[in-house]
């Protein structure tokens, strides 16, 4: 590594060059989280609902988690979602307007048993699936 008296340009440039083996650099830079993010960098999205569809857990657990298709309506690409609650699918109709947000977990991808969903419903008919599974509300009859 050069030292001398001149050499900050030498250094400069050769920083800017080896920064792009730093992988989170590259992805920000090239902005490749946004171009493939069915939600285009947002941090929630509205659509449609599909369909209701079960997915199996991962091993070792054994269970159906009650998930959603979700065609969104900035793009149409279509989601699966997962409906987090005890009977909260019960409460998300097909053709429902539901927002959805990022399930949390690792680096934006799937979290925990469920494979491939990466997205949750946080609101169904602009009303919070939350307070509808704990009864505070009900859900509009449209």
């Amino acid at each position: 590594m050069p030292n001398g008296l001149y050499t900050a340009r030498k250094l400069r440039k050769d920083r800017q060059e080896l920064r792009w083996s730093d992988r989170y650099y590259k992805r920000r830079v090239l902005r490749l989280k946004e171009k493939s993010d069915p939600l285009e960098g947002a941090p929630q999205a509205r659509g449609i609902v599909i369909e209701k569809v079960g997915i199996e857990a991962k091993q070792p657990n054994s269970a159906i988690r009650k998930c959603v298709k979700v065609q969104l309506i900035k793009n149409g690409r279509v989601v699966t979602a997962f409906a987090p609650g005890n009977g909260a699918i019960n409460f998300i109709d097909e053709h429902d307007e539901v927002v959805i947000e990022g399930i949390g977990g690792r680096l934006g991808r799937s979290k925990g048993d469920i494979p491939g969903v990466r997205y949750k419903v946080i609101k169904v008919n602009n009303i919070s699936l939350q307070e509808l599974v704990r009864g505070r509300k009900e859900k509009p009859v449209r």
